[in-house]
């Protein structure tokens, strides 16, 4: 792999706590370069950095701990999309597992339990995503549309937030901060709407 190459490659962080072949699959449909990879070199020089994950924040900052990633990834100045528990892990903190996880602190929101009420959890399933801005993650999507989502924990509305979804409570579906994005839904399951997303964030500089 060149170094021409590496600089437009959209990379996957593998944090070894998630299945990354939705994800890969997802992106290669709207992108020829992407590389999954969990050294530092080549998360730092490629064009924009996709962190996935599944679980828990304390497994999840376990493995970018074991990694020696998290010093990498708060000093990225290229677009980074954090989906799922990658969103979680890009905000203060995180309450999950019972215990406070110190997190990424890229994005300042913090992660509470999700208020539903009489629905269950987790919330697993399509919903509307609603008030999403002028974000260009969100360029060409209309007020349709809807996200997979599977979460029991989630970023309450804020300042950073750029997308709601309702479930028992508001909470963010979206959250950003300088070049940090955060995607509580799951594109990569998500459909035309998912793919939509997943090309605009391939798009940016």
């Amino acid at each position: 792999m060149t170094n021409k190459s590496i600089e437009n490659a959209t990379v996957i962080i593998d944090t070894g706590v998630c299945n990354l072949t939705s994800v890969y699959q997802a992106l290669i449909r709207v992108t020829d370069n992407v590389i999954v990879a969990s050294d530092a070199e080549t998360i730092s020089n490629s064009a924009r950095i996709l962190l996935p994950g599944v679980g828990a924040a304390p497994a999840g900052m376990k493995s970018l701990n074991d990694l020696d990633l998290i010093n990498v990834i708060q000093n990225l100045k290229q677009p980074v999309l954090g989906i799922c528990l990658g969103m979680q892990l890009l905000t203060r903190s995180s309450t999950e597992g019972g215990v406070l996880t110190d997190c990424l602190n890229l994005i300042p929101t913090d992660i509470i339990e999700l208020e539903c009420h009489e629905q269950s959890l987790p919330h697993m399933g399509w919903n509307k995503l609603l008030d999403f801005e002028r974000h260009p993650i969100f360029a060409g999507l209309d007020a349709k549309s809807f996200a997979y989502f599977v979460h029991s924990f989630c970023a309450p509305v804020s300042a950073f937030t750029i997308a709601t979804c309702e479930y028992g409570q508001r909470f963010s579906a979206g959250i950003t901060h300088n070049n940090f994005i955060g995607l509580q839904f799951h594109p990569e399951k998500s459909s035309t709407i998912g793919s939509k997303i997943l090309s605009n964030f391939c798009a940016m500089r």
